[in-house]
């Protein structure tokens, strides 16, 4: 049987010869237990068992490269959620006015956003990996900064380079994991800093209650220095993870590429395929090169397929925030005192729980994520949300006019706010990341997902800075009444536009969007490869 050269196929699929005689197609990172099916048919036992042994290792190897990647993650998530209990002492050590308690509060999306919008550039130039020791770096200087802080002018400074140290780590994991990942486990892997970010908040949260007890001139500096101790995990981390082999081919390193996919993928014929849709998708087989400037050209001026990918990428990115989880989050000890909860150490115990339930339902999404698909989790999301968002409105509504008893009126609220973050983290959380990592072509992959970011970021910094002044203007429960509007947008932004790249490599998701009623649909699928050459 004739073997065909994986460039004739389209991007990620190949014929595999003298397979038991029959000529089938699989795609480049095939399930293991479709592999093995396929060598067992050749009567090569023994070989699935080793193949099953490489396998196991390669996976493990990037079970590690991702988790290392995605520490960064930690510092955005303790910087959210120790703010929360932070500003009441913050606010009382350093007499700030309420308009500077938002500006501190949401000026970290804003700056990050400058982050984000150079860690894309910086990305192509130094490397995924390196981009990520840089993230490190410049969020400790601003962590030291705001732990000595001694006025609110040196605070604004610190958390100002906290905010850009914190844009670089949030666009580079995710689209450093997608690149080492194989499409099987893709969604789980990417799914890490959402883990790592949930972690960090459930820390922040913990930390605040732990230090709250020492005096307002020394608990919030405590809480803000315990955030620099996962920065220096990161350093270690850059000596153990190899650099991405989808950026080692875009500056022509080749064989260098080569030794970092044999440690990443099943067998040298899987890294033999991988390599040659790599190659052509950084457009090396034509001789195309790139620089920063023709990147953004591209962007900026998108062509059909590209436009898709945005109007995904960018909207999934927006509707993460504007759907108020920084609110629940930032400002959680906010609702319960305005739903009855008075004490510091109560309205603490109860953020607790909320980072609690944010944690324990992200590990539900890494569970679900590569078996049920990104659609179905992200209907189950937004739809959840929008019900746990409106329901929070309701029972503030009821406690404000006193038709509902006060401990009842608690006991809604706590349990919507936890509903909503649990939502959250099934679904829309991490997904937005999964998904704008994984839809871009390989020449803007980096550059895309940066402008993706600066999207999430500031919307995150609108609804933080101005969650307060609407809140006094139309009360808590009628600002949570909008978010839970918003909410139901995005289920139908989701229908519309957002499609399953459930099981897909990177290459295969580009032919998904090339056809716009498909891509509007979400419901091609390319897993069954058969029926993909037939389409073609």
């Amino acid at each position: 049987m004739e073997t065909v050269d994986p460039r004739t196929m389209g991007n990620g699929v190949s014929r595999i010869a003298g397979l038991g005689g029959k000529g089938k197609y699989r795609r480049m990172d095939a399930p293991i237990a479709e592999e093995e099916e396929e060598i067992d048919e050749g009567g090569g036992g023994a070989g699935a068992m080793a193949k099953g042994m490489r396998t196991s290792e390669s996976r493990r190897y990037v079970f590690a490269c991702a988790v290392f990647a995605s520490l960064n993650s930690v510092l955005l998530g303790y910087d959210v959620g120790v703010m929360s209990g932070c500003i009441l002492f913050i606010q009382r050590d350093l007499h700030i006015t309420e308009v500077q308690q938002e500006v501190l509060v949401g000026i970290l999306s804003f700056i990050s956003l400058l982050g984000s919008l150079a860690g894309g550039r910086t990305a192509d130039a130094l490397g995924r990996k390196w981009t990520i020791g840089l993230a490190a770096i410049v969020f400790q200087i601003g962590a030291a900064v705001m732990t000595f802080a001694p006025s609110f002018l040196v605070l604004m400074i610190g958390r100002l380079l906290a905010g850009i140290g914190i844009g670089f780590g949030v666009m580079i994991a995710p689209v450093y994991i997608a690149e080492i990942s194989p499409a099987v486990a893709r969604g789980s892997f990417t799914s890490f800093p959402e883990i790592f970010i949930n972690l960090g908040i459930l820390l922040g949260y913990v930390s605040n209650y732990a230090f709250s007890g020492l005096s307002e001139h020394i608990n919030w500096r405590v809480m803000l220095a315990v955030g620099i101790v996962p920065s220096v995990f990161i350093a270690f981390a850059l000596f153990a993870i190899p650099e991405s082999p989808r950026w080692l081919v875009m500056q022509k390193r080749v064989e260098e590429a080569r030794e970092v996919l044999l440690k990443i993928s099943d067998n040298e014929e899987e890294v033999k395929l991988r390599l040659a849709e790599i190659e052509e998708a950084a457009g090396l087989t034509n001789a195309e090169k790139y620089d920063g400037k023709s990147v953004w050209k591209e962007i900026l001026r998108p062509s059909p397929v590209l436009g898709r990918m945005l109007i995904t990428g960018l909207g999934i990115q927006c509707f993460q925030q504007i759907t108020g989880i920084d609110a629940s989050v930032y400002y959680s000890p906010t609702i319960f005192r305005d739903a009855g909860i008075k004490s510091d150490s109560q309205l603490l115990a109860a953020t607790v729980a909320v980072g609690f339930t944010k944690t324990v339902f992200i590990l539900v999404a890494i569970v679900l994520i590569d078996r049920v698909g990104r659609k179905p989790l992200l209907y189950i999301s937004t739809v959840g949300m929008t019900i746990c968002l409106f329901g929070l409105s309701l029972s503030l509504t009821l406690l404000e006019h006193e038709l509902v008893s006060r401990g009842v009126g608690i006991g809604i609220a706590v349990l919507a706010v936890c509903g909503n973050v649990a939502f959250f983290s099934v679904g829309i959380g991490p997904i937005c990341w999964v998904v704008t990592s994984e839809i871009y072509p390989l020449k803007v992959r980096a550059q895309a997902a940066g402008l993706g970011a600066v999207g999430n970021r500031v919307s995150s910094g609108l609804v933080a800075m101005s969650f307060l002044s609407i809140s006094h203007a139309i009360s808590v429960a009628g600002t949570f009444f909008i978010f839970s509007v918003l909410s139901a947008l995005s289920v139908i932004f989701v229908y519309m536009f957002v499609p399953e790249t459930k099981g897909k490599s990177l290459e295969e998701i580009e032919m998904l969007f090339g056809n716009e009623r498909e891509w509007q649909g979400g419901e091609l699928e390319l897993g069954d490869v058969e029926h993909l050459v037939q389409k073609e």
